[in-house]
Formats: C-alpha cells, sequence, structure tokens
C-alpha cells in the first residue's frame, strides 16, 4: 500500500513556503507569540483537561515539586525537602519568602486549603483521578504540611509535581474557580495580563520570582498565546511574524517549512500514545471484535511501522505494550503483531469470517491515519465506517459503551507511571472494554505497592494478557514538528509540556 497518499500535503502552505518572516520578529519587543489551534476552556488548572491548560499551569503555577524533563527526577520546588513518613504520609517542609502574584504570602495554610479543596468529590474537580488518592492534607506548623493517602500509592509523588498546583488559600476561598478562572493567580514565573477567551491570552514575566526554583529564572518578557484553529492560518502567521511559535503540524507541513531561512523546522518524541481499542467485552453489543482471533488478526493487519515511516515525523516509534515505554511499570516484553495480511485472512477465517465483516471505527484526530489503518483493514476483507467527531462525543461514546473500535490517543497527563494510562483503561473504570478480572486486579495490585519489585510483577502481567488478548493494539508513541523563529532558543521535551521558560532569544 502507499501511505505517502495518505499525508497532509497541504498544498496551500506550498506557496507560502517562498515567504519571509521578517527577522526577529519576537525578539525586537522581547514578545514570545505563540500560535495554539486548540481553545483553553477554563483557566483553573483543576477544571479543564486540556493539554494548553496543563502547560498553561506550569507556567502561572508552581507545585511542591518539580519533575525534571530531561531525567523524570523529583526536585524541590516550593517545598524545599520531602519524605515518606509511611506507606500513606508523605511530609513536606515548605520555603519561606515566597509570594504570590497578588502578594499573599506563601505558607502551609496555602497548601493544606488547596489539596483539600480538591480531593473533596463535592467539588467536582475536572479530573477527578488526580485527586482521588488524596485522604486529605494537614498543618503541621506554618511551613511543615502532611499529605495523607487514602491507601498506598505510589505514583503519588509524580501527581504532586504534576496535575497538583498550589493556589492562594485566601484569595481562592473568596473568589472559587470561577474567580481563578476570571483572573488566574499563582507563585509562578509568568502572571497573567489578560485573558481573552478563544483569542488571545498574554503573560509577563514575574520578577519576583523566588531564586531557588528548579524551573530556573524566566528570560523573556512576554508570552503571547493565540488561539488560531486554522492550521494553513497559524502556518501563514508564522511566516509572516503574526507569531513565533508553533507545534504539532503535520510531517509534509514541516517539511515545506524547512526551505523557509527565518524558521527552525524540528522533530521531538512524546509520551503521547495512539492506539487502536477493541471493545472484546462486548458492551457494544455483540459482534466479531468479541473473539480473540479477530482482535488479533486486526493487530496482525494494520502496519504500523509504514504508517510511522511515511506518516509521522522523526521521534515516534512504533509501541507494543499498553503504555509508554519509558514509564514506571512498563515492559517492551509482550506479544507484538508483525504487520502480517495473510496470517491476518488465516485468523478471520478460523473465526469463522473467510469473507470478512463490516463493523464501526471511530476516530477523533489523524484523519489520514485513521484511514491509514482502514485501508489496510480493507485489504483483509474488514470493511469499516468511518465515524469521524470531535474528541468529547467521540470519548463519550467509548465510556458510554457505544464505540466497538476506536483509534484514539493518550498522553497520561504527562505521568511517568503506567497507572496513568495502563490503569486508567483496565480497571473497570468506564474507559475499559476488556472487563478482565485478572487484569484490573493486577494493576491494582501494582498501582498500591510501594515496593518496586511487587509493582513490575503486576504490571508485567497485566501488560502480558493486555497484549496477548489484543485488547487494544498500541500504535505509536507520537512525535510533534515545531516550528519557530530562528532567533528564538527553544528544546522540546518528551512530556509534551512546552517550557517557555526556559526558552530564550538568542
Amino acid at each position: 500500500m502507499n501511505y505517502r497518499k495518505y499525508a497532509l500535503t497541504g498544498a496551500a502552505l506550498m506557496g507560502l513556503t517562498v515567504l519571509s518572516a521578517p527577522a526577529s520578529a519576537g525578539k525586537a519587543d522581547d514578545t514570545l507569540k505563540i500560535g495554539l489551534r486548540a481553545e483553553l476552556q477554563n483557566m483553573d488548572a483543576y477544571f479543564n483537561t486540556d493539554r494548553v491548560g496543563i502547560i498553561v499551569a506550569r507556567h502561572v503555577w508552581d507545585n511542591l515539586l518539580y519533575r525534571d524533563p530531561a531525567d523524570f527526577s523529583y526536585k524541590p520546588a516550593l517545598a524545599k525537602s520531602y519524605k515518606w513518613v509511611d506507606d500513606v504520609t508523605l511530609e513536606f517542609e515548605l520555603r519561606k519568602g515566597i509570594k504570590f502574584h497578588n502578594g499573599e504570602v506563601f505558607d502551609a495554610d496555602d497548601v493544606v486549603y488547596t489539596l483539600n479543596f480538591v480531593s473533596n468529590p463535592e467539588n467536582k474537580v475536572k479530573n477527578q483521578r488526580n485527586v482521588s488518592w488524596i485522604k486529605n492534607a494537614e498543618k503541621i506548623d506554618p511551613y511543615r504540611v502532611r499529605i495523607h493517602l487514602k491507601k498506598p500509592f505510589p505514583a503519588a509523588l509524580d501527581f504532586i509535581a504534576g496535575p497538583l498546583p498550589i493556589y492562594p488559600n485566601e484569595y481562592y476561598a473568596k473568589v472559587g474557580p470561577e474567580g481563578m478562572n476570571a483572573k488566574p493567580i499563582g507563585t509562578g514565573l509568568y502572571r497573567v495580563v489578560s485573558v481573552e477567551p478563544g483569542k488571545e491570552m498574554v503573560f509577563e514575566k514575574n520578577p519576583d520570582y523566588f531564586a531557588e526554583s528548579p524551573k530556573g529564572q524566566p528570560s523573556i518578557g512576554k508570552l503571547v498565546f493565540r488561539t488560531i484553529p486554522d492550521t494553513n492560518t497559524a502556518v501563514a502567521e508564522l511566516m509572516t511574524g503574526g507569531i513565533d511559535w508553533l507545534w504539532k503540524l503535520s510531517r509534509d507541513q514541516g517539511d515545506n517549512l524547512k526551505s523557509n531561512p527565518n524558521l527552525v523546522v524540528t522533530g521531538g518524541g512524546t509520551m503521547r500514545i495512539g492506539y487502536l481499542q477493541m471493545d472484546a467485552a462486548g458492551r457494544s453489543g455483540d459482534h466479531p471484535l468479541k473473539d480473540v482471533r479477530v482482535r488479533r488478526a486486526i493487530a496482525h493487519a494494520i502496519n504500523r511501522k509504514a504508517i510511522v515511516d511515511h506518516l509521522l515525523p522523526q521521534g515516534a516509534n512504533v509501541v507494543n505494550p499498553a503504555c509508554y515505554p519509558k514509564q514506571m511499570g512498563c515492559t517492551n516484553d509482550v506479544t507484538s503483531y508483525a504487520y502480517d495480511p495473510k496470517k491476518a485472512k488465516a485468523l478471520l477465517a478460523e473465526a469463522g469470517y473467510p469473507d470478512g465483516f463490516s463493523i464501526p471505527f471511530d476516530a477523533y484526530r489523524n484523519r489520514n491515519f485513521a484511514e491509514a489503518m482502514i485501508g489496510d483493514l480493507r485489504t483483509v476483507g474488514i470493511k469499516t465506517e468511518l465515524r469521524f467527531n470531535k474528541y468529547a462525543p467521540t470519548r463519550d461514546n467509548v465510556s458510554a459503551g457505544k464505540s466497538t473500535m476506536n483509534f484514539m490517543t493518550w498522553g497520561s497527563y504527562s505521568i511517568n507511571d503506567i497507572s496513568a494510562i495502563t490503569s486508567h483503561f483496565f480497571k473497570k473504570g468506564p474507559s475499559d472494554l476488556a472487563r478482565d478480572d485478572d487484569v484490573a486486579k493486577w494493576l491494582e495490585a501494582g498501582d498500591t505497592s510501594v515496593d518496586p519489585a511487587v509493582r513490575n510483577e503486576n504490571y508485567t502481567k497485566a501488560l502480558k494478557k493486555i497484549a496477548d488478548q489484543a485488547y487494544w493494539l498500541s500504535l505509536w508513541n507520537y512525535a510533534y514538528v515545531y516550528a519557530f523563529n530562528k532567533d528564538l532558543d527553544f528544546t522540546p521535551t518528551a512530556d509534551e509540556i512546552p517550557r517557555f521558560f526556559t526558552a530564550r532569544w538568542k
């Protein structure tokens, strides 16, 4: 099959590549203009699940800990030290002399208020999984707190360093989530100057940012996040100086931009996994995918390597386990499915479908990737009805048991632990289309032990069975094409969180 025909060539871009962006378009006024395709629905970090929201949170707020993007080690941030008191208790000693953007002094009250608020189910934070492991936070003295866990949860440190920013208790108690959305206040490297929903967010460097931060000190004076939904419009803006930075371009779009002397175009691998999920439990009704031979046939029918080689940027690789290979607990020692159409046809015949069958195929992004896989399935006799929709309704169909097969992606909220991906999809939650008692039991054992050997043993059992039964087919890790002003020093990171606070003008 010619997989190049599924590439998004972006004909509109071809005529633009001869244009040149004004030299030092953002450097002249120390303003980095960032192009984003998705609108941030809510500025309060606890009331959105958007990737843009994660990026904003890392710039506006700080956490007790910071995870280094290079080696994934945990470094003290708002806390200057921490220790495990026992399997269900963490103690943090806090830094002194830190202030929020509104002048409020940071201390234990802010940590306790934030964590007790977000872990209370009545407050309905958007992603309950990020906080459901917290029993409560306790103030020991003005600069010492304890976090009590409901049960042993070894991934706690990664969550503390990731989706749990600390809010000012007095301000948040007064204005609540609505007020934080309207006027975000944190301790972070950048202050929010203005927000025009759906159009623009303006941040300025925090001159009072604490010197001991493991994030370092921000260099660029102002960040302007612009929402530009149309890719061609965003690329045109990049090339004419309207913006300085853009990501998530297709491979062909990146290749077209490389001829522009005022831009740097580079690829970067991420933790985000593409996967094909199959309804083994029959939640969506009686259908062929309940038969493991059919699921294995589908796995052998899809040429993952060809899609990676021809459609994805540098940094993407075929993935076999139901996790990002570098996450804690992940193993590559699982059944893998080589591209083998003959074997796929034999398995279908053995299962009673020598002439194939028809089935719905849900997807919400990368339509060209979906069409390439659909072409592979057609080759072995499986006809599909592509139901291409936005993310939210596609996700909701999966949760409601209305999806027979779906092509989706998962970034683990940048959590470096397989409990953030494998356990999400295989522990009998709404996203679980396998409903395997053994897998759920093994994952629970791994999720609740602080012994690395116990965790790895149970996670390996779960991952092996998931792959052997072809409950889902891991496809590849995503790589993104980044294009930005040649005067900008910027480095992509695998956790899919652009850190503009480490960027600088050359």
